[in-house]
């Protein structure tokens, strides 16, 4: 047997009990439409206004940067988990010192640069 047979298997079932829990509702399920009904469920409320707000350019700009600088954690924490096995060996430990020394000077640069350029205020 081949070690794909049983990812196809249950790539096989996930597909069809999809498939047949769609088909079911939409057979059996009832069709009464009315104005009240398909109105958006807003925590009990009546909904007031429009749903498509607009945001700022900024507001996008600030989520970029959070994710960027999100990302940046994301790489710092596993170098430091096993930077104390690394700095045993005295040329390997300093030269990923360096290494993230490099990184972190140019992330804070461009964290600078944004500071600088005013896209972290609100106003």
């Amino acid at each position: 047997m081949s070690p794909w047979v049983p990812f196809v298997v249950l790539f096989a079932i996930a597909l069809g009990f999809g498939t047949v829990t769609i088909l079911i509702s939409n057979f059996f399920g009832p069709r009464v439409r009315s104005s009240r009904k398909d109105m958006p469920y807003e925590c009990g409320m009546e909904p007031v206004g429009d749903a498509r707000l607009r945001f700022s350019v900024k507001f996008y700009l600030i989520t970029m940067l959070f994710i960027l600088f999100d990302m940046e954690a994301v790489f710092i924490y596993p170098w430091a988990v096993i930077y104390s096995d690394m700095a045993r060996l005295p040329s390997l430990g300093l030269f990923v010192f360096v290494e993230m020394a490099i990184y972190l000077g140019i992330v804070f640069t461009g964290f600078l640069y944004v500071w600088k350029k005013g896209a972290l205020n609100w106003d």
